[in-house]
């Protein structure tokens, strides 16, 4: 289907064309930098050539997506994997490759010291020092003009009476507390959660009720994080997400797929349905959904680190121009009338409509390429880094949850 042609049906369903546009030129997603470095299972990491091998060279691969795609503007870290010792110099090399810097996300599962959990830990000095990470990533996000403390937990038990459950939820509170007084002015914390692993009979955490819950305790400017890969089979993720859009809870997302029971796979490659249907409610909610940061987290292990993170973004650039094509005027009026079916059909209309010809009429007006995955196959910047970086092993092989 030609643009014009698509333009002309949109129009005759009440739609306007351009304030689509203009709402797709304004999406932003942002990349993690823990996408573009070597990672694995925990079986093994698969080095690819020309992985980013350090902060910077995550940052101008992130750049070249953003030129890409043009609604990558920001760039996620994680420490201490991205740690520098000269932040404003950071944020201005991100600049310098056209990004900046998104969400902070301390590492709060990997050292020796978190065997047994961080800020639920029984041991008051391994609390405080998970406390003082967090402070430390608090004022990182003030160097670097980051709202984002994004947190996700490990902590959890694996056995019955291993550890004291109320107890465990009141060392949280109280740690993300004290935590939430260092954030900068306007800063959130988002709080993540997953209902296992790698705790297998508990975790602290375990959905996004709990992660509620606590932000309710800790302040306005706590919110939750919805990570897509961290529920049980079958749960209903877009309902999920309006309630926490109505409450104003919504903090944000990582956006990735899996098909058994771990996030490791780019969004939209299980479930492109589901994937759709979250984005509906976004756009439902209108300004409720103004603030919501939208962010990938993903573990490309076998893939290419820059084509996968491309499809990932463009994923979401899909679904989102899906979900913007629906006739709500329709479908309220179908609702309020019980028409199950013709609401179902009314959303099912917008998702099995090919929506390439209007990103490629976007992507044309914002001076991008009209297919970027295209353009980088035929761009030699894979090939170039390749040989410039080689196939060393990263410094991290995971990622935050």
């Amino acid at each position: 289907m030609r643009y014009e042609t698509l333009a002309e049906d949109l129009t005759k369903q009440g739609l306007d064309v351009e304030a689509i546009k203009a709402q797709l030129r304004h999406q932003h997603i942002e990349t993690p930098s823990w996408g573009y470095g070597n990672s694995g299972t925990r079986f093994k990491v698969f080095p690819w050539p020309g992985a980013a091998r350090n902060i910077h060279e995550k940052l101008a691969d992130a750049g070249y997506v953003h030129r890409l795609t043009g609604i990558a503007p920001s760039v996620a870290i994680h420490i201490p994997w991205d740690k520098t010792d000269d932040w404003e110099g950071l944020a201005q090399y991100a600049a310098e490759h056209g990004v900046k810097i998104g969400a902070v996300n301390p590492n709060l599962f990997q050292d020796e010291k978190y065997k047994l959990g961080s800020i639920a830990h029984p041991s008051p000095q391994v609390r405080e020092e998970a406390l003082a990470h967090m402070i430390e990533c608090c004022q990182i996000m003030a160097k670097t003009g980051s709202g984002l403390l994004s947190l996700w937990f490990a902590d959890g038990t694996n056995y019955a009476g291993q550890d004291d459950i109320r107890a465990r939820k009141h060392r949280i509170e109280e740690t993300l507390k004290e935590t939430y007084k260092h954030l900068p002015d306007g800063a959130r914390m988002l709080i993540e959660y997953k209902f296992f692993e790698p705790a297998f009979y508990h975790t602290d955490l375990a959905d996004w009720g709990m992660a509620y819950a606590t932000a309710l305790k800790v302040g306005e400017r706590a919110q939750v994080l919805v990570d897509t890969g961290h529920h049980a089979q079958g749960t209903n993720i877009a309902h999920i997400v309006a309630f926490l859009l109505d409450e104003g809870r919504l903090g944000g997302f990582h956006f990735n797929a899996r098909k058994y029971a771990d996030d490791d796979l780019i969004v939209g490659t299980i479930n492109p349905f589901e994937l759709f249907e979250i984005y509906h409610e976004l756009v439902g909610a209108g300004e409720r959904a103004s603030q919501v940061a939208y962010m990938i987290d993903q573990s490309h292990n076998i893939e290419p680190k820059l084509e996968a993170m491309l499809l990932s973004v463009l994923n979401c650039q899909t679904a989102y121009a899906k979900a913007l094509i629906v006739n709500r005027a329709q479908l309220r009026e179908q609702q309020l009338n019980g028409d199950v079916l013709g609401a179902y059909r009314t959303l099912q209309a917008a998702y099995e409509t090919d929506v390439r010809p209007l990103l490629a009429q976007v992507r044309r007006e914002m001076g991008v390429p009209e297919d970027p995955i295209a353009a980088y196959r035929a761009d030699d910047y894979a090939r170039r880094v390749a040989e410039e970086r080689g196939s060393a092993a990263a410094s991290s092989s995971g990622f935050p949850g």
